[in-house]
């Protein structure tokens, strides 16, 4: 594995990302919740840029992967911010953002915010507010435990280090949902989930796109699909669709 290099954030935060670099329109990554950059789906993404010369990013918000910080520390506009240093210090020109799962969220929270920047927008399933859903799912005795304690931990399929859900999490997912009402962006947007989607369900992808103000956005359902997305044929099909929307904004 190659090292990182390492942008210091107006936040106080050292972020890790690797960047190739390519013409634009350029390709950044965004990872999910507990996820770092060295995932299938970034490595395929960054081999088809490199091969094809376009430039690309992939970074760990801090608290994840190689970057600085503490996982419990976080939240999505904390994160938000890092993602948002990284298109502005890294990038230049159109980009491309793919978010998976809670990066999903955060991309069109970024599109939002860089609308001048900004063309065009993968979700691999998307998140967008899934702090309000979780919140709502979990028992009461796990939300007083939150408020008493101020987190809960909570293990799951996806490895040995357990989920961090912090009460300040919860309070600043609450301050930035984005699929409650319409979402104004005109830019081409494609939505890939999976109809058996564990964590995120399917209808999920279809309420962003009932909710985007935009004419060119697709959901593409995949049936079968995980959460991950990241079989091999899942992966030809992620690079075929940023390849299309490259087209499509070029």
């Amino acid at each position: 594995m190659n090292r990182p290099n390492f942008i210091n954030t107006p936040h106080g935060n050292r972020i890790a990302y690797h960047r190739t670099p390519g013409t634009s329109p350029g390709v950044v990554f965004l990872g999910g919740f507990m996820s770092d950059m060295e995932g299938g789906k970034a490595l395929a993404l960054e081999a088809r840029c490199a091969a094809a010369g376009r430039a690309f990013v992939r970074f760990d918000y801090a608290g994840h992967g190689l970057s600085g910080g503490a996982f419990a520390d976080g939240t999505i506009g904390l994160w938000l911010k890092h993602a948002l240093a990284v298109i502005d210090q890294l990038t230049q020109g159109p980009q491309i953002l793919v978010g998976s799962s809670m990066g999903g969220w955060i991309a069109l929270l970024a599109a939002k915010a860089r609308r001048a920047r900004v063309r065009g927008l993968v979700g691999i399933a998307a998140a967008p507010d899934f702090t309000v859903r979780h919140w709502a799912e979990l028992s009461v005795a796990d939300q007083q435990t939150i408020n008493r304690d101020g987190k809960l931990e909570v293990y799951s399929d996806y490895g040995p280090d357990p989920y961090v859900f912090t009460r300040a999490l919860f309070e600043d997912g609450w301050r930035n949902r984005v699929n409650h009402g319409p979402i104004h962006l005109d830019i081409p947007v494609r939505l890939i989930q999976g109809l058996e989607d564990a964590d995120v369900p399917w209808q999920t992808a279809t309420a962003i796109a009932e909710n985007l103000t935009g004419n060119d956005t697709e959901v593409i359902l995949v049936p079968g699909g995980d959460h991950r997305l990241s079989e091999p044929g899942d992966l030809k099909r992620l690079v075929r669709v940023v390849d299309n929307l490259v087209k499509d904004i070029s």
